[in-house]
């Protein structure tokens, strides 16, 4: 049996698709799209999608993740699934204006919250973009405390979500 190295893609029974992230004498560590980080067993039963070719050794975090990041925008159009809570589906979000004789705005409220997961999402690429940037450590630093406290404005919108997993945080207070 040749061992997979990592990058490979794989399908599993349980976890889905995910990919190779590490390898060890017994275990390959795979992060699933769906499921997030397993380990299984070498020679547990799963379907190989893409064998990767290369050595098996450890690489450092910084490019796995660069690396998952790759396969994941090459090989999937899947984005993750952020469920609204309950007791919100179907509601609506009603915004009355405080001068009298204006009508009110109704807004579907899944739509309102499609948009707070886009904006969470394209936060989430920024802080991408400024890590992997050429800029120096203290402004990255500096642009990363600004999207800390963009996340903590956001904190108000958590009510939304189904999942406390999904809930924006902001600053911790010491």
């Amino acid at each position: 049996m040749k061992l997979l190295g990592i990058g490979s893609r794989i399908d599993h029974p349980e976890f889905g698709k995910g990919v190779v992230t590490n390898v060890s004498t017994t275990d390959y560590w795979v992060t699933f799209i769906e499921n997030g980080l397993e380990t299984i067993a070498i020679d547990s039963e799963f379907t190989v999608i893409e064998a990767a070719e290369n050595e098996v050794d450890t690489v450092s975090f910084y490019d796995v993740e660069k690396s998952l990041i790759s396969i994941l925008k090459k090989w999937s159009d899947v984005s993750e699934i952020v469920p609204i809570g309950d007791k919100w589906k179907g509601g609506k979000m009603t915004l009355d204006p405080g001068q009298p004789g204006l009508a009110a705005k109704e807004i579907p409220i899944d739509a309102f919250f499609h948009k707070i997961i886009m904006v969470r999402d394209r936060l989430r690429v920024m802080e991408q973009k400024i890590n992997a940037s050429n800029l120096e450590e203290i402004e990255k630093i500096e642009l990363q405390q600004y999207i800390t406290r963009i996340y903590g404005s956001l904190t108000t919108f958590n009510v939304l979500f189904k999942s406390q997993s999904h809930y924006f945080v902001g600053e911790k207070t010491k």
